[in-house]
């Protein structure tokens, strides 16, 4: 029980055998340390340096001989107290700590990691994974056909998968296609383009945010493949960045059309 609550406060259990052998005598060297504690003679140097720096265990010298001894246990409140002094620096980087150990977890090259989905409640708890762990802000970029998500959900989940992306602060980057449905160029939540359905079909919901890439099919066959993959995620933006830059492109250019023609 005692080693166990000395271990909960930050002790090894190689130091808490040590610290209640030498609590319970005067003294002990190192071979009567070993002895007891049933720890090798090698092991115990570097135990005893991390107990005498936490002020756990000092050296004394008895007839010339090298001993140690335990400090009262008060000292152990002096402990807990820096443990917690620690931990409370800790706490102040560790926001800047954790995206550089993302960093080192999901380097460029690795083996892309892929989650299969099935049916509707399967593509719910997808986008709820999508975002979930996501930070404030950033961009996602969307391909869909306008038609077959309204074919396939209702509006209730429609406003629901939105909301996850708007509460996070997401905005988007989109291209959709559809025969009747008509979205404003941007608002507040992005900006977004509408295809020729006929000429350029989209048969799938396909979303890319920082490392992560969402594709939901659609229609009968109700699927999500969630994959994460920092090489795969950055390909697939630089060829949305291409169409994108290819509609607005097209665009400006028949705007000007418009506006030379002397009917209108």
């Amino acid at each position: 029980m005692l080693e166990k609550f000395l271990e909960d406060i930050g002790l090894s259990d190689k130091e808490a055998k040590v610290y209640l052998a030498l609590l319970s005598v005067d003294n002990y060297s190192v071979l009567e340390l070993a002895k007891k504690t049933n720890i090798n003679r090698t092991t115990i140097y570097p135990v005893l340096e991390k107990l005498m720096k936490d002020g756990l265990v000092s050296e004394v010298k008895i007839n010339k001989k090298v001993k140690y001894q335990a400090a009262s246990p008060e000292r152990l409140e002096t402990f807990i107290e820096s443990q917690r002094v620690k931990l409370n620096e800790q706490s102040k980087v560790i926001q800047d700590v954790i995206p550089q150990l993302k960093s080192l977890a999901r380097e460029s090259g690795e083996k892309p990691i892929v989650t299969v989905y099935d049916g509707r409640e399967g593509i719910i708890n997808s986008l709820k994974g999508y975002f979930q762990s996501a930070d404030e802000g950033g961009t996602v970029y969307l391909v869909y056909p306008v038609d077959l998500i309204k074919e396939t959900f209702s509006p209730k989940e429609l406003e629901q998968f939105r909301n996850i992306r708007t509460n996070k602060s997401i905005k988007s980057k989109a291209i959709f296609n559809s025969v009747n449905y008509e979205q404003p160029a941007s608002d507040e939540s992005g900006e977004r383009f509408k295809i020729d359905e006929k000429k350029y079909p989209i048969k799938v919901d396909l979303g890319i945010y920082k490392d992560r890439i969402r594709i939901n099919t659609l229609g009968k066959g109700l699927s999500a493949i969630y994959i994460r993959s920092q090489d795969l995620a950055d390909t697939l933006r630089t060829l949305f960045d291409l169409a994108y830059e290819g509609i607005k492109l097209k665009n400006r250019r028949e705007e000007v059309k418009i506006q030379e023609d002397p009917r209108g």
